[in-house]
């Protein structure tokens, strides 16, 4: 079989058209601070499947309140979100995509929360509030917050889940050796909450549903860890139940850390290590705009899926038209199908 952006995806009871994934990309587009998906999410998430996205990853999605990065963001820490959310998934579903949802928390980068919190009590810049460290009962908490929001999710009708383990976030914020100095158990083994946080929603979710995490694989800057380090991470994470990881780089310790050369597919040789040292499918992500680049990306196997961010936010029907660049007669919707004659 030749592999292509084209060419359906299938692992356990993921079944994709295509490679093509559309990667959580925060709107901070909900009104009130009640955390609700508004008619702008609907209309948003359902053209990218009208656009003929394989897999949409809705975006971060907060397990509580102070959990957001802002009082826009979205949350499913209450049934109340349920409707919703449900009403937007069957919406993507209808028209052909499947649909996952990054639960999150953003510990110290939450702007909204009067004091925020992470593992340790260091800020993440001076633009930043200072947080204070969870006390070890808050963190056995947080970790059944991450389980409910995810149950919340599958009654939502996801079709698989994502946590946010990487660019700095609650999960980052543990594994991550410079910012974590506990000296409990969650500092003894940094991964400890991560692990805890996958097994937790595990356990709780159908036993056949996709569970992915993504992870930054490379923390830049002073303080940060190399991808050695990274795929250490990943290793436990795999151990601990997830099926796939998407991997991203950066946003750890600060917010003037870059990766030395940022261009088109920059993080594809730090997602084709993890890819070959851990052994699980792989998400890439990282300026793959240009659809024979995203194609190449497979057919050289640095990945398994493509996720293509900003050429979605320019074009919700990227999909289709990267599978008519890449040689495919894309399968468009009736409605629409004179425009690709």
């Amino acid at each position: 079989m030749t592999l292509s952006l084209a060419t359906p995806y299938e692992l356990g009871g993921l079944k994709l058209n295509n490679r093509i994934v559309m990667p959580p990309m925060c709107q901070y587009s909900a009104i009130g601070k009640d955390g609700m998906p508004t008619d702008w999410h609907y209309v948003h998430y359902v053209s990218r499947a009208v656009g003929g996205t394989g897999l949409i990853i809705i975006e971060m999605t907060n397990i509580e309140p102070d959990g957001r990065i802002s009082d826009q963001c979205l949350g499913l820490w209450s049934d109340e979100h349920i409707p919703a959310f449900a009403r937007m998934v069957e919406g993507m579903q209808q028209h052909g995509s499947k649909v996952s949802i990054q639960i999150a928390h953003a510990g110290r980068k939450s702007t909204c929360a009067e004091v925020p919190v992470s593992s340790s009590n260091q800020a993440f810049s001076d633009q930043y509030k200072q947080p204070r460290a969870l006390t070890t009962d808050e963190v056995k908490r947080m970790v059944e917050q991450y389980r409910d929001a995810a149950v919340r999710a599958v009654k939502a009708g996801v079709n698989s889940i994502q946590l946010h383990g990487a660019h700095g976030y609650l999960i980052h914020q543990f594994h991550s050796p410079s910012i974590n100095n506990r000296t409990d158990e969650y500092g003894d083994d940094p991964t400890r909450f991560g692990v805890e946080v996958i097994q937790a929603v595990r356990s709780a979710i159908p036993s056949g549903m996709n569970l992915q995490i993504r992870v930054s694989a490379v923390d830049y800057g002073v303080g940060g860890y190399d991808v050695n380090y990274g795929i250490e991470v990943c290793q436990k994470y795999a151990a601990a139940g997830v099926d796939l990881l998407d991997i991203s780089t950066g946003g750890g310790v600060s917010v003037n850390a870059l990766p030395p050369n940022i261009g088109p597919g920059y993080q594809l040789p730090v997602a084709r290590a993890v890819k070959q040292a851990i052994g699980l499918p792989v998400i890439a992500v990282g300026l793959l705009d240009e659809p024979k680049l995203a194609h190449a990306a497979l057919v050289n196997g640095d990945c398994d899926l493509v996720a293509v961010g900003r050429g979605m936010l320019r074009d919700p029907y990227w999909a289709l038209h990267a599978l008519q660049a890449t040689g495919t007669k894309p399968a468009a919707p009736k409605a629409y199908e004179r425009g690709y004659l």
